[in-house]
């Protein structure tokens, strides 16, 4: 007899993007919390931005929930660690409640996510300038799929209280447990990628806390807690192929870069690595003058172009970073990291500011967007995140584009878009110990990824070496 996960959980979608779930998400966890209730958040899909809102609003980290990227066994089981402790766990959907790879199916969607986890659904709408309407626009969506529930209704930007009281007498179905206000005052602001990330100074707590008054204010939280506590046991997913054991030392001490240029990370990519005996230690390449004593090197994503000066200015740190390179130890890369190790990055203004340097050639800030979407890859050479014939899944999200190499760099990767079947060379390979892209991996998609990355650690790190 499989054994079962009873978790109450609910997943916050929306009837498109642009409606407030990340406020309603922010608004509910700071309210509940407030009740002393723990609080496991989660997100659908590959976004890197909204989970660090999760993360201030529940003092806990928030998981990516994908379906193409990590496949449903690794969704499950990904949920069920990250949620095993809490009282409730909070799903935040992506883009509309149906809508996710592909036009024509569930696949990569928030509906998807929801019945992989026998999740009950609270809808958030854009009711402003709306009355009767509205329940025309649930009902469509409440019954588009019947194996899917939607549990309730919140309806975000309402013009007041007796605008929330006219949308009840419409007698929606399923009912309205709330409502919030808008309030521009409140915004979350935003940049070229979307939200500033949470972390950053200039996300001010108040934001956070008076989100989490209106929604104790306005929202039923006893009709939240009464919808999640009614999902119905799920099946526990099968134990993890990754090993799970620990390490009386580790195997390896991976360098990560964490500030406010770098910090796009897939925790679940963490934690395999440290399931597989890596010791991950933070250092900043903004702040820090010198590398922490490490075997390998992993650049996240992030927004270098906006702390470019700075970054130049740390020459110390590069200095550092490409002296790593040249002793053989490894350095994967994604994104912001690979417009770090580039020769400069040239913002908007036209300025190029000095980078590491592997790399032979500049980013440049485009005004327009780049690249947006999944993409499959297959690796055409061995790498230190594993061998030619690897093939693993990622999502890009970029404003700025490499100019022409004017150096020996091989090219590691041939990437496939999810939509359509265009195929392109990428994945810049210096010497056989750099590797880095545009691509940000999801390593659910292929464990063996996480365990060459730790391998090839592994093996940089001095004979005899202890923890």
């Amino acid at each position: 007899m499989s054994e079962t996960v009873d978790i109450p959980r609910v997943v916050v979608a929306g009837t498109s993007s642009g409606v407030g779930k990340t406020t309603v998400t922010v608004g509910l966890c700071r309210a509940l919390r407030a009740r002393g209730l723990r609080v496991a958040v989660f997100k659908c899909g590959p976004d890197y931005l909204d989970p660090t809102y999760h993360r201030r609003a529940a003092e806990a980290p928030s998981h990516n929930l994908d379906g193409w990227m990590m496949g449903r066994e690794a969704v499950r089981a990904t949920f069920e660690r990250a949620s095993r402790d809490a009282d409730i766990a909070l799903i935040e959907g992506v883009m509309g409640l149906f809508d996710g790879a592909s036009p024509t199916s569930e696949e990569g969607s928030t509906a998807e996510i929801a019945k992989w986890l026998d999740a009950p659904v609270i809808l958030v709408a854009d009711a402003g300038g709306m009355a009767r309407s509205l329940a025309a626009l649930v009902s469509g969506f409440a019954g588009f799929d019947r194996a899917l529930r939607v549990a309730g209704v919140v309806c975000n930007r309402v013009g007041s209280r007796g605008h929330l009281d006219l949308l009840r007498d419409a007698q929606i179905t399923p009912p309205i447990v709330g409502g919030l206000t808008f309030e521009p005052e409140l915004a979350f602001p935003e940049r070229h990628l979307g939200l500033l990330t949470a972390n950053e100074g200039n996300v001010a707590e108040s934001l956070f806390a008076a989100w989490g008054v209106r929604a104790a204010e306005w929202i039923d939280l006893d009709a939240i807690m009464r919808i999640a506590r009614a999902a119905p046991p799920a099946p526990s997913p099968p134990p993890s192929s990754s090993p799970s054991s620990s390490f009386w030392t580790p195997r390896c001490r991976i360098a990560l870069a964490l500030d406010d240029a770098f910090h796009f990370y897939y925790d679940d990519n963490l934690r395999r690595l440290e399931a597989l005996g890596a010791e991950l230690i933070r250092f900043s390449p903004v702040n820090d003058d010198r590398l922490p004593d490490a075997d390998g090197l992993y650049l996240g994503g992030g927004y270098p172009e906006v702390h470019a000066e700075r970054l130049a200015a740390n020459t110390a740190m590069r200095d550092a970073v490409a002296a790593f390179a040249r002793g053989g130890r490894p350095i994967y890369a994604e994104c912001g990291g690979l417009m770090y190790l580039t020769r400069a990055i040239r913002t908007r203004d036209g300025r190029a500011h000095s980078m590491v340097g592997l790399i032979p050639c500049e980013a440049v800030m485009s005004d327009r967007l780049e690249a947006l979407g999944y993409v499959e890859v297959a690796l055409h050479a061995d790498t230190p995140i594993g061998p030619a014939g690897t093939r693993f899944r990622g999502h890009q999200f970029r404003y700025s584009r490499l100019t022409e190499l004017d150096g020996a760099v091989a090219l590691a990767y041939s990437l496939r878009r999810r939509r359509g079947d265009e195929s392109f060379r990428e994945g810049y390979r210096v010497g056989a110990n750099v590797l880095a892209s545009y691509v940000h991996a999801h390593w659910a998609s292929n464990p063996r990824v996480a365990e060459a990355f730790v391998a090839s650690c592994a093996a940089a790190r001095p004979r005899g070496a202890t923890g």
